[in-house]
């Protein structure tokens, strides 16, 4: 392909309740500028396979069952990626053949940086066979291996794509997980901080699926948190966390902010469910604002807001109030649509794979060193 590598990025994040894929055309050499974007869309999961991947991640498949459980979950998200690649191929205008590879994230079921232990699902193989197209996926594994927490990721897509030499930009994540990448005025790859910092939809969307049964999946618009009070006292406990405390390099996930989290938080809690998630939606905003107080180092001119919390006004207006000083905007301002950003960065570590570039920052996952991540699945013979 003459000029520019197309790679399909596919993300499916801690809240399991979609695949994002987003096709990029990028330069064929080390510079991700300039690119372009030729497509994105979301394909939503079934509520019922997204509970199966919670009960799965929770530990909550029974003992015999488990492994059958997983091995399942590993095929079926598989076609669902392939699914979602040949489809933003098609919106596109793009025949598979036309384009180079797809680079999956996968689905996080286990995460024990603690322990050396990742697991990404969604077998790369069926991506492949399904689509013909090479297929680079498991990214964390190799970060672990090498010493490193295995997330976050993005933030070396932040710093090749938003970092800029006249501005101080912090890139924030609202997905399941918050994560912030600090991107200094002309920011070098050593330069950059970035970390997981707490919960951002996981506990509020666990809350509202046990309270329904699982008829709803998320606070649609805030509007519960929206009509509840926060409770301080419950807040000041919330952000009383060890984790919050680590300085980084640090990562976590919903076997921490999950589903029994959210039982253990219903069962002691006493008030309304929109008291709750007020206080919830409170406990995401003042993690992030005392991530940037204690380890940044500096203080941004400009917040960049991505992620699915970005549509949740209740999440949006307690960031405003726990960090009245800073200006948000949504990463649709510097050129990168919102919610194809994690798309994009897999798309762009995908990339790099492939022509042997490294793709990750080591300072901000503790790596040892610079390595290339993924394993690469080849296409069509």
């Amino acid at each position: 392909m003459l000029g520019g590598v197309r790679v399909i990025g596919l993300m499916s994040g801690t809240s399991a309740d979609a695949v994002d894929a987003a096709l990029v055309e990028w330069p064929d050499a080390p510079p991700a500028r300039p690119f372009r974007l030729l497509a994105r869309l979301e394909e939503p999961l079934p509520a019922e396979l997204q509970q199966r991947i919670h009960r799965l991640a929770a530990g909550r498949v029974d003992g015999p069952q488990v492994l059958g459980e997983l091995a399942v979950l590993d095929v079926e998200l598989g076609e669902r990626f392939a699914a979602a690649a040949r489809a933003v191929a098609g919106r596109a205008g793009l025949a598979l053949e036309e384009v180079d590879a797809v680079a999956s994230h996968g689905q996080t079921v286990a995460h024990h940086p603690e322990r050396r232990a990742t697991l990404q699902i969604g077998d790369p193989s069926v991506i492949a066979e399904r689509t013909g197209l090479r297929t680079v996926a498991d990214f964390r594994a190799r970060d672990v291996a090498a010493g490193g927490e295995g997330a976050p990721l993005a933030p070396y897509f932040h710093h090749a794509v938003l970092g800029v030499p006249g501005e101080s930009r912090l890139v924030l994540n609202l997905g399941g997980i918050a994560n912030v990448t600090w991107l200094p005025r002309g920011a070098r790859a050593e330069d950059v901080v970035a970390f997981d910092v707490g919960p951002a939809n996981a506990l509020l969307d666990a809350v509202v699926q046990i309270r329904s049964g699982g008829a709803e999946r998320c606070d649609r618009d805030g509007r519960r948190a929206r009509a509840g009070r926060v409770d301080r006292e419950r807040l000041a406990a919330l952000l009383d966390d060890p984790f919050l405390r680590r300085p980084p390099p640090k990562s976590t996930g919903r076997e921490r902010y999950g589903l029994r989290e959210a039982e253990a938080l219903l069962a002691s809690w006493r008030g309304s469910e929109e008291d709750l998630l007020a206080t919830l939606a409170a406990f995401s905003a003042e993690a992030v604002a005392a991530a940037c107080r204690d380890f940044l180092g500096g203080v941004p001119e400009r917040v960049l807001v991505g992620g699915g919390g970005v549509r949740n006004p209740a999440l949006m207006g307690a960031l405003e109030e726990a960090l009245p000083a800073l200006p948000l905007e949504p990463m649709d301002a510097a050129g990168v649509p919102a919610d194809a950003a994690e798309a994009m960065a897999f798309s762009l570590l995908g990339r790099n794979a492939l022509l042997g570039i490294p793709n990750h920052l080591p300072r901000t996952t503790g790596a040892r060193g610079t390595r290339i991540l993924g394993e690469i699945v080849p296409g069509a013979p």
